[in-house]
């Protein structure tokens, strides 16, 4: 069970409790309609959590303000234990018309969590493992567009899918793009601002050195 800093004030401990109370009478209405629930959960302000019926939502998940998330999907969305979902994070499997392909969908482990305004883009399966930490304004997207036929608009040609998995243990940095096929492996480190398009091995700090360069005008 995590506690609050002892240093925190007794005014500012109630601010906190007074917050999650309200999330958590919040969650209490929204258990009634997932596929299946485990315990406490935590809906923040203006969080809009689609076709609920496809999400599977572990104990004391959190999906902080403005969160939005469409549940449509061909094997669900599974959130373990502890997960949170931070402020403004969209997840999107599919269309929230239901028009096109139905995506595959999302399964996130323990004590993982998604920092503020990320974008996860799983019409491919995405796994991400226990003990993520993604930062803020990360974008993961496990699918491209075909673009061979010149003779047709791109728009027009569909899209192939490889999924993502991101395996325990790992940190990826703020403003990270991690594009389908990729596999990153457990102990890996993704610095800040990074493009990642191929498999990256464990243990392993990985980064874009990404040089200036300037022409007259």
């Amino acid at each position: 069970m995590v506690k609050i800093n002892g240093k925190i004030t007794s005014f500012s401990k109630y601010q906190i409790y007074q917050s999650a109370l309200r999330k958590v009478s919040k969650g209490f209405i929204y258990n009634m309609f997932f596929r299946k629930n485990f315990g406490t959960t935590f809906i923040g302000k203006q969080v809009n959590l689609f076709n609920k019926q496809y999400m599977n939502v572990g104990k004391n998940v959190k999906f902080e303000d403005y969160s939005e998330i469409q549940g449509l999907s061909k094997q669900g969305l599974f959130f373990a234990d502890n997960v949170t979902i931070g402020r403004g994070v969209q997840i999107r499997p599919s269309s929230y018309y239901g028009v096109g392909n139905i995506g595959q969908g999302l399964c996130i482990g323990k004590n993982s969590s998604i920092g503020p305004n990320g974008y996860i883009g799983c019409a491919g399966m995405i796994i991400i493992g226990n003990e993520v930490m993604i930062g803020p304004n990360v974008t993961i997207i496990a699918e491209n567009h075909n673009f061979n036929n010149k003779k047709l608009d791109i728009k027009d040609q569909g899209v192939n899918q490889q999924g993502i998995t991101i395996k325990d243990n790992v940190w990826i940095g703020a403003n990270v793009t991690i594009l389908d096929g990729v596999t990153i492996e457990s102990g890996s480190i993704i610095g800040a601002s990074t493009l990642v398009t191929k498999d990256v091995p464990g243990d392993t700090v990985f980064f874009n050195k990404r040089e200036n360069h300037f022409d007259k005008r």
